[in-house]
């Protein structure tokens, strides 16, 4: 079923059954058992920095269990470690790890298109070398950070190539290895070569990354089949009809659905227009029904009482603030908008929808 082309109420209802069903995936005995095998089996925690664009899955292109993975979204995976909010997330969420005995891998992350520049990242032009170089920048600060000797967490530039989801990772010497040029064939090769590609990552976390690497190769095989080439031609465009707010959004693991932003910039406006200009664009091109398009806002908390409560307010300010911005600097697309406003328990991943205002 292509969802984009159905109205924008029967869209609606189709993502919050979405989530419904991812939550009750998530909560169910089979899934917990599987995380709990995996990450016995791979303790290091992985977390990606990346773009809020919605063909970046990182892990449905690694065929990674659910809910194994952090992310953490903005545009253009644009980030500053020095922001105030963002840089006490990630110094929780490492210490979280750590605290239980765990390494941690940040993916930093850029995206390309190997066929069309245009379909590059809008948040930096289409400028894949500037990309590139705001990785490193990214890498130096958690290096500053955490450490530079990384033996308990290590900053890893990653590519993906969203024509094929292909990983390119980047080694210590500027050397890269690109899994679009390898095969399924290919992957009893990939323990030496990331062996040699990151010599100072220690042995334990090149072992606990194999398995995206494996599940990447096969990911590949599966987009370039036949069967499915004529559907790709869709997901590799722009088609997105939602602008999602917040964290928590695991469950959108459909490609362009929805232009996810963190609430990690100070200045957070910038990230709302551009992502609002990409849904005008797609409404005046066609690729998506000019019949309204959906803002929601989403914010996890932890425990019920203060921490959901919390959760509540911050989740309102998101929406209102984004609204505000979308009807002052894109009036025609404010008149088309559907606001929705909830938040996530963390622990079962149940989205719950709350009223805009208490």
């Amino acid at each position: 079923m292509d969802i984009h082309a159905k109205p924008i109420s029967e869209r609606i209802d189709w993502v919050f059954g979405l989530a419904d069903r991812h939550g009750a995936i998530f909560r169910s005995a089979e899934a917990w058992l599987a995380r709990e095998r995996y990450m016995a089996e791979h303790p290091t925690a992985i977390a990606v920095l990346k773009c809020m664009d919605g063909r970046i899955n990182i892990p449905v292109a690694t065929n990674t269990p659910v809910g194994l993975l952090m992310p953490f979204r903005n545009l253009g995976g644009i980030f500053d470690l020095g922001w105030p909010h963002l840089g006490e997330v990630l110094a929780h969420h490492v210490q979280r790890v750590v605290s239980s005995g765990h390494h941690l891998v940040f993916l930093v992350t850029y995206h390309y298109s190997q066929g069309d520049p245009r379909r590059g990242c809008a948040g930096f032009n289409y400028d894949t070398a500037a990309a590139i170089a705001h990785t490193y920048q990214i890498r130096r600060q958690v290096e500053h950070i955490f450490g530079s000797d990384h033996g308990t967490v290590y900053p890893l530039v990653c590519g993906f190539e969203t024509d094929e989801d292909a990983l390119v990772i980047h080694g210590t010497a500027g050397d890269k290895l690109n899994l679009a040029t390898l095969s399924v064939a290919d992957r009893e090769t990939l323990e030496p070569r990331l062996a040699a590609l990151l010599p100072d990552m220690p042995a334990r976390m090149r072992n606990d990354l194999l398995p995206l690497l494996h599940g990447n190769l096969a990911h590949i095989e599966t987009v370039r089949s036949e069967i499915l080439r004529r559907e790709r031609l869709l997901d590799i465009e722009h088609r997105e009809w939602m602008i999602c707010l917040g964290r928590g959004f695991d469950f959108l693991h459909t490609p362009n659905i929805a232009l996810i932003i963190g609430p990690y910039s100070p200045n957070l406006d910038g990230p709302i227009r551009t992502a609002a200009g990409i849904i005008e664009a797609n409404m005046q091109a066609g690729r998506i029904p000019d019949d309204g398009f959906l803002l929601l806002a989403s914010v996890p908390y932890d425990e019920i009482g203060v921490d959901r409560a919390r959760a509540e307010l911050k989740s309102r300010f998101l929406s209102s603030f984004a609204a505000d911005v979308i009807r002052a600097e894109f009036p025609r697309l404010g008149e088309q908008m559907t606001m929705r406003t909830a938040v996530l328990d963390w622990r079962s991943r149940t989205l719950e929808s709350i009223d805009i205002s208490p």
